[in-house]
């Protein structure tokens, strides 16, 4: 074998070397010390609904799934006794509006006449009863506004445009106040969770530029909105005695705690739907300002 064969052959087997190191440091690298992870949530901000006032639900007017507008009727409260109490409240002012002008017309008249005639007490007992009736008038006037507040929460309404999700009301269900029967997926609100592992912290800074990439292949673009600054300690509780009660095992090979990192997602392209709680891909771009 002639030199130019050998040296030709040292050659090629350093390359064969460089390029093994290479792939093997662009992996590591790749793997184990970029910005980047597989565990990704799609999120939004749930509204739960429930009715504000108690009734049997007369009528429901969406369907599991749907999208709905802000101030849309989701369900509708048997609303019979509350227009009763509503003319009741109404016939209450009343009644206190003429007690309110009867009780001033006295004190009017008793200011007018003399000393002789009607003393200082019965003056003053006049202007207390007037101070009376016009505070019950007063009262009489919030229990109508509330009767016709409790008339009008009888429908329910949808207080941002969202899907309609976990439908849980039929006609002829008992609403109890606050029980809540369907969930409004706010449709402004997707963003994404990235759980990133503590070791890669260093690596991350708010407005940083993130892809996304979903489980269904749909690429998002956004940027790092904010990091969380605290997690849960799995290893210290609180004991019997408030004091602090410490796992006494330690494992030397400690795994790395993942931060959950909130991605905010610069545009949604036309005609992808988004659905909370699926998973996809965080990748933080390096090297570029947002």
């Amino acid at each position: 074998m002639n030199a130019a064969a050998k040296l030709f052959r040292l050659i090629l087997t350093l390359l064969l070397v460089g390029a093994a190191l290479w792939a093997g440091k662009t992996g590591w690298d790749h793997y184990m010390a970029s910005p980047w992870t597989r565990d990704g949530r799609v999120k939004a901000d749930v509204v739960t609904i429930g009715a504000d006032v108690a009734g049997v639900v007369t009528e429901v007017r969406v369907h599991d799934n749907q999208l709905v507008h802000q101030g849309d009727v989701l369900f509708v409260v048997d609303d019979e006794r509350y227009r009763n109490a509503l003319a009741s409240a109404e016939a209450a002012l009343a009644a206190q509006g003429v007690e309110k002008g009867r009780r001033s017309s006295e004190a009017q008249r008793r200011a007018a006449l003399g000393d002789d005639v009607v003393s200082a007490e019965s003056r003053e007992t006049a202007q207390y009863a007037v101070g009376t009736a016009t505070a019950q008038y007063r009262a009489a006037q919030a229990a109508l506004q509330l009767a016709r507040l409790n008339v009008e929460r009888t429908v329910v309404r949808a207080p941002v445009t969202g899907y309609v999700t976990n439908l849980n009301v039929h006609k002829g269900d008992f609403a109890a106040v606050g029980a809540a029967k369907l969930a409004l997926i706010d449709n402004a609100s997707f963003y994404v969770m990235g759980y990133f592992e503590e070791t890669r912290l260093p690596l991350l800074k708010p407005g940083a530029p993130v892809n996304v990439q979903l489980m269904d292949g749909v690429a998002l673009r956004g940027h790092i909105e904010s990091i969380a600054r605290g997690i849960t300690d799995r290893d210290a509780t609180t004991g019997r005695e408030l004091l602090a009660d410490v796992n006494p095992t330690f494992n030397w090979v400690r795994l790395a705690q993942r931060v959950p990192v909130r991605v905010h997602l610069d545009a949604i392209p036309a005609g992808v739907p988004l659905v909370a709680g699926t998973t996809c891909t965080v990748t933080i771009v390096r090297g570029k300002a947002a």
